[in-house]
This record gives structure tokens, C-alpha cells and sequence, in this order.
């Protein structure tokens, strides 16, 4: 699942590659990720040019010259492509648009749970959750205070208080773990047996390892003018690597499997806290 150093590294790119573009042709392929008319994408967009790409959570916002907003979040499965045009299109391509100049932007979902939206820029309030949801993790007005005092209304394991979108925006499954990690916090800790310090460690811990992921993952997925978006993350320390040795004490990494979701955690460096 793209989180905040994947969509990150991925708004940049487009940032250097798509603003003042044209659209030349649009195709909306597979109807069923589209929560707008297929049939605006189709007849609407071609003609129309890029603006600035922003995020918000796990949303991309693709800015566009008419003042609208192509907003898409890839959920589990979605990935993005700028390619040339003649390049073979992949398999369960949702989204096509041809670019004036010989690109292609392409927007691929092998389970087809993504989500795009074609909204005008003072409309976002209207996609779902979307006014409901906790600031995006990297919100500048987003300081220890406020951190502190929103984790604070919420109970319950600390990874899952983590993921939820209610609290904060932009954190899935695999950062999570990293975080704990960076935070020596066991991950089944219920947040209420954690200090304001801990909590407080822990946006500081959320806020670099984002720091320290978002480039890695760039240099794997551009190539100079070419973005094409598979999840590799072998730069990853704890999350998925059940088995090996923890990079910071060495003793073996624990995996739990639990409602499809794998939690990685070193048990010698995020131990539980008494009862």
C-alpha cells in the first residue's frame, strides 16, 4: 500500500514533470475506481492542462488548469505510471492520459480498490471522510502539542491507534512498524500505558522516519524521466522481516499475522511494558 514516502516521492516527480503539460486524450478504462462519471474524465480532460500535484493523506491532488482537482488515492494495490506512449499498457490500467509532447500517465489497480475523483478545487469536502479525518502527518500546524492532544483521545493497540485515518492521515501497516520501531514501542501496547513523553517520542519518530524513507524510495522508483511505481521496500528495517536480525540490538525480529495485516517488531528493543 503507497503511504506518505511512496505518494510522496511520486507528487515530486510529477511536480517536475506535469505542471503546464496538456492533456491530449483521456481514457477511463475500467469504470469501477471511478467515484466521478467515467464520462467527465473521458470528455472533460483532454484539453486541459496540469497544475501543481499536492497530497493529502493518501490522496494525490493532480491540480488542473480549469480549476478542477484530480484526486486519486491508490488504496492497497494502485500504482502510477509516466511512461512513453508507446509503451505496453499493463494489465488492469484504469486511467489513461496521453500528454502533448509524447507521455503517458498511467494509473494501474490489480485489485481495483482505488478511488479517483474529478472535483472542482473548492469540492474536496465532498469526497467521503474527507472533513471527518485527522490532519496529514507532515501538516506543518501538526506540533507535539497538537499530536499529544489528539492521540490522547484515542485507545486501544498504539499501531492500530497509529493507522487510523480519524487520527492522523498518511500512515499505513509498514510504516507504522517502522515507526515503533524507530520509537522502541511495542506495537500491542495499549496507548494508555504510554507516557506524554513516549507519545510525544513518537511523533518525532513518525516525522523521521518519513524523512529517511522518502528518498529511498524515489531512487527505486524514478528513472530519469520515467516513473514506474512498484512497491519495493528491501530498504525496510523491521517490517517484514520476521527472522532476521534486528539492525539495532541484533536479536531476531519477530512476525505476527493477524487479521491479514503482518506486524514485525524486535522484541529486545520494543519490549512489553508490565502490567
Amino acid at each position: 500500500m503507497p503511504e506518505i514516502p511512496e505518494l510522496e516521492a511520486i507528487r515530486g516527480f510529477f511536480n517536475e514533470h506535469l505542471p503546464g503539460r496538456a492533456i491530449a486524450e483521456a481514457e477511463a478504462r475500467i469504470p469501477v475506481v471511478f467515484r466521478t462519471g467515467a464520462a467527465a474524465i473521458r470528455e472533460t480532460l483532454p484539453g486541459d492542462t496540469f497544475g501543481a500535484v499536492g497530497r493529502h493523506g493518501k490522496f494525490l491532488l493532480f491540480g488542473l488548469g480549469s480549476g478542477r482537482v484530480l484526486a486519486i488515492n491508490p488504496m492497497l494495490t494502485g500504482r502510477f505510471q509516466y511512461v512513453e506512449a508507446t509503451t505496453k499498457l499493463a494489465a488492469k490500467t484504469c486511467l489513461r492520459l496521453e500528454i502533448a509532447g509524447g507521455r503517458s500517465f498511467r494509473y494501474r489497480d490489480d485489485r481495483l480498490m482505488g478511488k479517483i475523483y474529478l472535483v472542482g478545487s473548492d469540492q474536496l469536502g465532498l469526497i467521503p471522510n474527507w472533513t471527518e479525518n485527522g490532519p496529514d502527518l507532515l501538516d506543518p500546524a501538526l506540533d507535539e502539542g497538537r499530536w499529544l492532544a489528539r492521540i490522547k483521545k484515542y485507545r486501544g493497540q498504539i499501531k492500530s491507534v497509529l493507522t487510523r485515518a480519524e487520527f492522523v492521515q498518511g500512515i499505513g501497516n509498514a510504516y507504522a512498524d517502522e515507526i515503533l520501531w524507530e520509537a522502541k514501542i511495542n506495537p500491542y501496547v495499549p496507548r494508555t500505558k504510554l507516557d506524554d513523553e513516549q507519545l510525544r517520542e513518537l511523533f518525532r519518530s513518525a516525522r523521521a522516519v518519513m524523512a529517511w524513507a522518502a528518498p529511498l524510495v524515489r531512487a527505486n522508483m524514478v528513472k530519469g524521466e520515467t516513473l514506474d511505481y512498484e512497491e519495493r521496500r528491501e530498504f525496510m528495517r523491521v517490517h517484514r522481516l520476521g527472522g532476521k536480525a534486528c539492525p539495532r540490538c541484533g536479536a531476531t525480529i519477530s512476525e505476527i499475522t493477524a487479521n491479514q495485516r503482518i506486524t514485525s517488531f524486535c522484541r529486545t528493543c520494543q519490549p512489553e511494558l508490565p502490567a
